[in-house]
């Protein structure tokens, strides 16, 4: 349809119809989270209520829920440790070879750029039990090197950066060899800062996907106080089975780091994902 072709009231129209739709779409995706915020609200109830009563929210189950179980502090630091480091390094270890796959030429090139999106292929629960195995046998369970170590690097992440970094200009590769700069400083110096946009949308998924692991930290954690939060929440979710309002309250703290993450990220996160798909 195009819109320039249509009268001012059809105009005005399309887009009232149009925001309409936008209206209902948020009010269906935020229900869940509005939902399990006013039962976090309502108390100790066991028959909670979908619309709460306003004058008797108790905003104070959210610090209570810290001191009751003190633990919960311990779970959110293991996985803002374990996913920003995991961060960290994908974004390290796909930078490198990223760069070597689309700048330099070298034998088994091609095999190797073919190997590293086969992996892409492979379930994960295909690599658990191997995994496991190489995590025991190093006596890595219970320690943030058993969660983070095996997922430093990824194949998502190389053939991500690999395509942004082919769209930049090889030309300003090859200026800044002449000049005297060497490969590495322009890694660090000219490339990385030009694909910002690729790098915070694979930091903004790698932290979200890593954040929210649950089988492999059920796995290589047996202590309490290694665990993560989704591990944490599940086992907290068992013995509070009964008291929706913790329940929920858990849950929504688990869930505000992500939410803050998203929407710090959105800019960057929206252009990377769009980057390439127009051409001027």
């Amino acid at each position: 349809m195009n819109i320039a072709l249509l009268s001012r009231q059809q105009r005005f129209s399309y887009n009232v119809m149009v925001y309409l739709m936008l209206i209902v779409t948020s009010i269906i995706l935020l229900f869940p989270l509005v939902f399990a915020l006013s039962l976090a609200l309502q108390g100790d109830t066991l028959a909670p209520n979908l619309i709460p009563d306003f004058s008797r929210l108790d905003w104070g189950i959210f610090p209570a829920l810290f001191q009751q179980q003190p633990i919960l502090s311990r779970w959110i630091l293991n996985s803002f440790v374990v996913a920003g480091s995991v961060t960290l390094g994908v974004l390290a270890t796909s930078s490198l070879m990223a760069f070597a796959l689309a700048y330099l030429n070298f034998p088994g090139k091609t095999i190797m750029l073919f190997f590293a999106l086969g992996t892409l292929m492979v379930p994960f629960e295909a690599t658990l039990i191997p995994n496991y195995l190489f995590i025991s046998s190093l006596q890595w369970k219970d320690s943030f090197q058993g969660l983070i170590v095996p997922f430093l690097a990824s194949a998502f992440g190389i053939f991500l950066l690999r395509q942004y970094f082919l769209t930049l200009p090889k030309d300003l590769y090859e200026a800044a060899l002449v000049d005297g700069c060497g490969r590495l400083q322009y890694l660090w110096s000219i490339l990385l800062p030009l694909s910002r946009p690729a790098l915070a949308t694979l930091a903004v998924y790698t932290f979200l996907s890593t954040y929210n692991q649950f089988y492999w930290p059920l796995l290589v954690t047996n202590s309490p106080e290694w665990r993560t939060t989704q591990v944490g929440i599940t086992v907290f979710r068992n013995f509070e089975y009964a008291v929706f309002n913790t329940q929920m309250a858990a849950t929504l703290i688990v869930m505000l780091p992500t939410l803050i993450l998203l929407v710090l990220g959105q800019r960057q996160l929206v252009a990377g994902l769009t980057a390439g798909a127009l051409k001027g």
